[in-house]
């Protein structure tokens, strides 16, 4: 392969060899390959289309680079940093194939338009599989949800007990922070599906090229309209970033009380031993190693989104070589979201919920103090008065040390005289939840319909 330099007509040194290497970008944007070989096979037949170059040149470039992608795939190419990227790489090894033909595919575009170009294909599919991976958590969760939709356990204020909810109730809380998520990407896929080709290095091409026949036939919506906007933007990318650290943060707060919950001093479920490690000293130690480390990834995720805005922020237009760093970080983005969706996926089934201790749980700290005071006042009691009642009361259970529902009924009628028989009804936690039964609520049967209704969904999706 030849290590000529595209552009060394114009200069009379070489270049230098720590430079050559560090201005080179080909170890890791070489994963661009198939999508590089997509543009530029779209971009041949545009070209023979209108003239540009004949039939035949079109068929040579088409038939080599499918046979460069073979080899990419087959671990069978060699890569130069001398050539400094994928584009140059595939482009010497075409020629080095098919001869001055190969020399004709650049015609009317730049590695300016060229990248903005590639880097949309890849991150386009790249989005298809993370929508995917989030519908497969997603499921995951309605299974878990449907399982333990009457399963209570404490909910919590300031990680205090509050009130009682159900196990299925709070997954289906997590459902729908998942289910924004999945509509962030897809705006996110939406918006970037524009088609940079043809702006060539900044201010478009003399040559009489046909926008949308390479925007047809690359899949995207429309042509970039404006040249200068389609080679400098990356503003498609610190989207993703950002949709990607949104998504990550709520695997980050599931991660979280997901090692809380499996914690001695909680104990509401056991994560399978498929995702948990020991400890090298103590022999005892089960450690919910996949939440806690997708809890770290979070500030990966976090740094690759302000490295990308801070790589934007002072750039004049157009194309600066500072957005050859763009990719790493979108890269590992990309690469980070994809492995942490995958392992809850596949985490998420196989959680055991502990049913009686947290039910224990749930009767401690009051949980169903909010009952009575409304119980209070369906019995025609002001709220700020019934408010104070129950404040007496939990007072009181204090001092006793015992929860409102093991007070005997003379006990709480010393509180309020429209206290009846029926008040133990509404401290039981099957009752309280039972009265949750609106849309949203954490009523076994709410919990039940909101899965339905999920999953409803989810299938007219697929049927689209």
């Amino acid at each position: 392969m030849s290590q000529k330099k595209p552009w060394a007509g114009r200069f009379t040194a070489p270049t230098d060899a720590f430079v050559e290497a560090f201005t080179a970008s080909v170890e890791f944007d070489q994963r661009l390959a198939p999508y590089d070989i997509q543009g530029s096979i779209a971009h041949a037949k545009m070209l023979a289309s209108q003239g540009i170059i004949d039939a035949q040149e079109r068929d040579a470039i088409i038939v080599g680079l499918q046979r460069i992608l073979s080899r990419i795939e087959a671990g069978d190419f060699e890569w130069s940093v001398a050539l400094e990227d994928v584009h140059m790489n595939i482009e010497a090894a075409l020629t080095a194939d098919i001869g001055v033909a190969g020399k004709k595919l650049h015609t009317g575009r730049s590695r300016n338009d060229q990248v903005a170009t590639d880097i949309r294909l890849w991150l386009r599919a790249e989005l298809v599989e993370i929508r995917a991976a989030i519908r497969r958590l997603q499921d995951g969760l309605l299974d878990l949800a449907e399982r333990e939709a009457a399963t209570i356990l404490p909910g919590f204020t300031h990680l205090q007990t509050a009130q009682p909810i159900t196990f299925g109730h709070h997954m289906m809380a997590w459902f729908e922070m998942l289910d924004r998520d999945h509509e962030r990407m897809l705006d996110c896929a939406r918006r970037m599906n524009v088609m940079p080709l043809g702006a060539a290095a900044l201010a478009g091409t003399s040559y009489p090229i046909d926008r949308q026949l390479t925007t047809d036939l690359l899949g995207f919506d429309r042509p970039a309209d404006n040249s200068l906007d389609a080679v400098s933007d990356r503003d498609f990318a610190i989207e993703f970033t950002a949709a990607a650290s949104i998504l990550i943060m709520h695997l980050s707060r599931m991660s979280e009380e997901l090692v809380i919950w499996s914690s001695a001093q909680f104990g509401f479920i056991t994560l399978s031993d498929s995702f948990c490690t020991g400890s090298s000293i103590m022999p005892q130690k089960k450690n919910p190693d996949v939440p806690e480390l997708v809890r770290g990834k979070t500030g990966r995720v976090f740094g690759h989104l302000m490295a990308l805005l801070t790589l934007m922020k002072a750039q004049p237009l157009a194309y600066n070589k500072d957005n050859q760093e763009d990719k790493e970080p979108l890269f590992d983005a990309v690469d980070t979201i994809k492995g942490s969706l995958k392992v809850f996926a596949d985490m998420v089934p196989a959680i055991d919920c502990r049913h009686e201790v947290m039910r224990t749980a749930a009767m401690q700290g009051f949980a169903t103090a909010t009952d009575l005071a409304d119980y209070l006042v369906r019995k025609g009691i002001a709220f700020r008065d019934a408010h104070e009642v129950v404040g007496q009361s939990v007072a009181y259970c204090l001092s006793k040390g015992c929860d409102l529902a093991e007070l005997k009924l003379t006990e709480l009628q010393s509180f309020s005289a429209a206290i009846g028989t029926d008040v133990f009804d509404a401290l039981t936690l099957e009752g309280s939840v039972a009265t949750r039964k609106h849309i949203g609520g954490t009523a076994p049967e709410e919990v039940e319909a909101a899965i339905a209704r999920a999953r409803a969904r989810l299938v007219s999706e697929k049927g689209n």
